[in-house]
């Protein structure tokens, strides 16, 4: 059974700093695309960022310069480290992963169950 568990969202000031990460398990993770994807109800999820198995870069362009995807094959764990954070980076932040390298969220095979960032101003 495929598991993503997202942890390190939490309360922050503008300017400041988090760092999320995802753990994955039952699946071979150095065979999967990650992306990190975030929510704010209603409107649909958007990409942040994402990291292909060759370690290729994607960003969203409302985070370009102040967030950062890496990932630890070894680890099994896909991070995203966020600096500047401003209030319109509150969400609900989602953990992805996909055997295709194609950041669109329909097209991810499995998701965590995100974890809640919250810019305060």
């Amino acid at each position: 059974q495929v598991q993503l568990v997202e942890s390190g969202g939490g309360l922050v000031q503008v300017g400041g700093s988090l760092r999320l990460s995802c753990v994955a398990s039952g699946l071979t993770f150095n065979d999967y695309a990650m992306g990190w994807f975030r929510q704010v109800h209603p409107r649909p999820r958007e990409l942040v960022a994402g990291i292909t198995t060759g370690g290729s870069l994607t960003y969203g362009d409302s985070v370009k310069g102040r967030f950062t995807i890496s990932r630890d094959n070894a680890e099994v764990t896909a991070y995203l480290q966020m600096d500047n954070l401003k209030p319109e980076d509150t969400a609900v932040y989602y953990c992805a992963a996909s055997t295709e390298s194609v950041f669109v969220a329909a097209l991810l095979e499995y998701w965590g169950k995100g974890t809640l960032v919250n810019v305060s101003a």
